[in-house]
């Protein structure tokens, strides 16, 4: 039987650029990290034919497409990216595609990163082992529908409906990020779901400046240290994500996967994310509703888990969970995935 072709990925971060190869769904080569050096187009383009060489030349030069997944804005089917808030280097619209095309001779795809995180989590990540979990347990309720999450340095969403990819008519499906502020009214939702984000909250907390508020691991480490300022940042960044998430669910009703920088400390946000999505909304008349049809369970804890998986349970149900497999293979998985559906003609 005939190996299946060769791909080379790309995980392209606002700060690292993860370079690998994946056949058949396993990686064969990588990964390499590399700086990105986003506020330096030449620098930044140079670092990635720099990083597609290496892994080219180390798994044979056998790659038969390069997939890879990159911030947007962009005209992804056409390769051109636009003007980049986390890499912005990116002015006017950069042919990265057609540069890569020539420069390697192979067809080169190019996604949104949370669009391939969630397509990677979809076929080889948490719902198959989600859904895995329910049938062992006896239960006939199954996920179809997954929103994979990336937060870090910005704040992304990718949908797959039964096994497609939500792209929208213009490559804008799934641009969560853009969302309206729960506490900000005049903000996007991106301003509080970030690392910039967490930061400012925990400079409101604390009274200080931004510029002198800690990076997320420090601000993980004081929280899980009991400093009140940074649970409390880690709270409303939760409340923030949760509010975004709430309307998402409503629209797509399917299990959700954490994934980017910041899923690391999602025990220090998931108590507030999933108080927003299993909170009220007021009525005009008095009372309230259910933010969402279904019950939202938090799959990290074992009770939570335990009741989503029950078979006897009638209710609907979402689950809410953490990528196990790691958001750059998860994206490097989605990337194969689009290049096999693009070579097979599917």
């Amino acid at each position: 039987m005939a190996e299946e072709p060769l791909v080379l990925t790309l995980d392209a971060g606002g700060t690292t650029f993860v370079f690998s190869a994946i056949r058949d769904g396993r990686e064969v080569g990588g990964p390499l990290e590399l700086p990105s050096l986003g506020h330096d187009l030449e620098a930044c383009l140079a670092q990635i034919r720099r990083g597609f060489e290496w892994v080219h030349e180390r798994t044979g030069r056998e790659a038969s497409a390069i997939s890879f997944a990159f911030p947007g804005p962009a005209d992804y089917p056409n390769g051109i990216i636009g003007d980049l808030g986390n890499l912005p280097g990116f002015r006017g619209g950069v042919a990265l595609g057609p540069m890569l095309e020539k420069h390697f001779g192979l067809p080169v795809f190019i996604n949104n990163d949370a669009d391939l995180f969630a397509l990677g989590e979809a076929f080889h990540g948490r719902l198959p082992e989600v859904n895995g979990e329910l049938e062992a347990a006896g239960s006939p309720f199954r996920h179809r529908n997954l929103i994979g999450l990336t937060l870090g340095t910005g704040f992304g969403a990718g949908i797959v409906i039964g096994g497609r990819l939500l792209r929208g008519d213009n490559s804008s499906g799934g641009s969560i990020w853009l969302l309206r502020s729960r506490r900000h009214t005049d903000r996007f939702a991106e301003e509080g779901v970030s690392i910039r984000g967490l930061r400012h909250a925990y400079a409101e907390a604390a009274g200080i400046a931004f510029a002198e508020a800690p990076e997320p691991k420090v601000l993980a480490d004081s929280a899980r240290g009991g400093d009140a300022g940074a649970r409390e940042a880690f709270r409303l960044f939760g409340e923030a994500a949760g509010d975004a998430i709430a309307q998402a669910v409503t629209l797509v009703d399917g299990l959700v996967v954490i994934g980017g920088g910041l899923s690391g400390a999602a025990d220090l946000f998931l108590p507030a994310l999933m108080a927003e999505l299993n909170g009220t909304l007021a009525k005009r008349e008095g009372g309230c509703v259910p933010r969402l049809e279904s019950r939202a369970f938090n799959l990290e804890d074992a009770a939570e888990a335990a009741a989503f998986l029950d078979p006897q349970r009638p209710s609907k149900r979402a689950g809410v969970c953490v990528t196990k497999i790691g958001t750059a293979r998860a994206t490097a998985l989605g990337a194969w995935r689009v290049a096999m559906d693009a070579l097979s003609g599917n």
